[in-house]
């Protein structure tokens, strides 16, 4: 697989779209931290990290919807930097999304961020992907 982190966005899509409640990714650190940081946003409802399904382990989401209409918390999730042209910013230049409403999640010396928290610690990045 050439984009790990794009399959893991895919996969979260596609479940969104056809309005599963639990879906199942392979696990990996960087996907472990990007999961973290939709529970703790409010994208998602709870995760699971299994660790005796194969040697990699896998990553169980729960999904959000409303319970009224059924529409997801996950409007859009677009993957920004990608292996054939890399994303990065400064600590200046740190994209918005939605005006900040939205999330940018960006990799950076500190670990694995929001665009709030890179601001704050004034460090840039990787910008991994955008989720409103």
């Amino acid at each position: 697989m050439t984009d790990p982190i794009a399959d893991y966005l895919t996969r979260l899509r596609n479940a969104i779209k056809a309005k599963h409640k639990v879906v199942e990714i392979p696990a990996s650190n960087i996907k472990k931290e990007i999961t973290k940081i939709l529970k703790e946003k409010g994208y998602i409802l709870n995760y699971k990290f299994d660790e005796e399904v194969n040697y990699q382990g896998s990553i169980k989401i729960a999904l959000k919807y409303h319970p009224a209409d059924g529409t997801s918390a996950i409007k859009s999730l677009t993957r920004a930097s990608k292996p054939g042209l890399r994303k990065y910013c400064d600590t200046d230049k740190i994209p918005r999304v939605l005006n900040g409403l939205g999330v940018a999640i960006i990799s950076t010396s500190k670990g694995v961020i929001t665009d709030k928290e890179a601001k704050e610690l004034n460090v840039g990045g990787e910008v991994l992907c955008y989720v409103y």
